[in-house]
């Protein structure tokens, strides 16, 4: 997705991409994510910056995207189980609507307008109207179309290496089909952002993290709003690399209820933890009792591209000119794509570009010993 919309946003700027993918697109994080569009879970400072501008842009993408792509502006509610629950929710709701945020709280006694199927034993919960939902896969493949023809897309080629100059400038990578020229490289490889980046000669400490997701049957429309429990912001902000899991549960257009959260660094291990499910499932019921009769009709992992200090690298790298980095959004990926795609291109054609992105400066990280 992040992908996608750097080339979208290069190819509006009147430039020509080339979009190198070693598998199909959306093959990897992008495909096993919910579409999460949130700034609810980003506590002031520049990443809810970069949520804010992209939730904007998200706005305007949706009026050109085909419908099939799932655009819902449903919002989001945070719930708390109890009163120390809800005194943590408005002391992080205020800081948030001082930075721009539109937080609404709403008492134990009025949760069922929001959603009537939720459980009763809760104290209350904050209302985000400014969250959304989209589907990840379906959007970037018509953001890629909508980018029309000035961008080529190349799928199934892996970069194998990067092509300089003499004095360690880019000037395009090497595939197993041949070589690929041009005077910028954008790294835009998600979860293996690390290991393009060690292909320049740099370092970016970009990791996995692990999550699962459970997929039910096609339901109606059980639950409105993405619905998650307080705990989830920690989780997000952790740096744990030890399994973590908060309930988080939502509806779609198609009729299936999406459930998650897990997060655990495990490398790029794939098998499958019933451990996980029982957790997200245990969680997903205790928000939602009706759900403790349904059927899950399937399970998926993906990798977060997650940095250590939960922000990502944009911009160029200084330590190789033509070098320009978008990744390690960890599970944001898909709400900051715009923004970042943005962000990217002004760079591209020497333009502002329209926030501070210092925070995300590649080279932040100190170098390994």
């Amino acid at each position: 997705m992040v992908g996608a919309a750097c080339a979208y946003y290069a190819a509006r700027s009147g430039l020509t991409v080339t979009v190198l993918d070693r598998g199909p697109v959306a093959g990897g994080t992008t495909g096993a994510g919910e579409g999460n569009l949130l700034v609810s879970d980003k506590e002031p400072g520049p990443e809810l910056e970069l949520a804010l501008l992209s939730s904007q842009l998200w706005r305007e993408l949706a009026e050109l995207l085909p419908p099939v792509t799932e655009y819902e502006p449903k919002g989001g509610l945070v719930v708390a189980s109890g009163e120390a629950g809800m005194a943590a929710l408005r002391d992080f709701a205020a800081g948030q609507e001082n930075a721009g945020v539109t937080a609404h709280e709403i008492p134990a006694d009025r949760l069922h307008d929001l959603e009537p199927h939720l459980t009763p034993a809760l104290a209350g919960g904050f209302h985000y109207p400014q969250d959304a939902q989209v589907q990840p896969a379906l959007a970037a493949a018509h953001l890629l179309k909508a980018a029309g023809e000035r961008v080529r897309l190349r799928l199934g080629e892996e970069v194998t290496g990067l092509l300089t100059g003499a004095s360690g400038e880019v000037r395009g990578v090497r595939t197993a089909s041949g070589e690929v020229h041009g005077p910028y490289v954008v790294n835009a490889a998600g979860t293996w952002g690390g290991e393009l980046a060690r292909l320049a000669g740099v370092e970016l400490p970009v990791l996995p993290r692990r999550g699962f997701v459970l997929v039910t049957e096609p339901l109606p429309r059980v639950v409105r709003h993405k619905v998650y429990a307080a705990d989830y912001v920690a989780d997000v902000a952790s740096g744990s690399a030890a399994l973590q899991t908060s309930a988080v549960v939502e509806g779609t257009p198609a009729g299936p209820v999406l459930i998650g959260a897990s997060r655990e660094r495990v490398g790029y291990d794939r098998s499958l933890s019933v451990e996980v499910l029982r957790r997200l499932a245990a969680g997903a019921t205790a928000l939602f009792p009706a759900l403790a009769g349904v059927r899950v009709m399937r399970t998926y992992a993906g990798f977060r591209p997650y940095l250590p200090d939960h922000l990502p690298a944009i911009g160029p790298d200084p330590r190789v000119p033509g070098l320009l980095h978008a990744c390690g959004h960890e599970g944001a990926g898909i709400g900051l794509a715009p923004a970042t795609g943005l962000v990217i291109a002004r760079y591209l054609t020497g333009g502002e570009p329209l926030l501070d992105t210092a925070p995300f400066r590649p080279d932040r990280f100190p170098a390994a010993v």
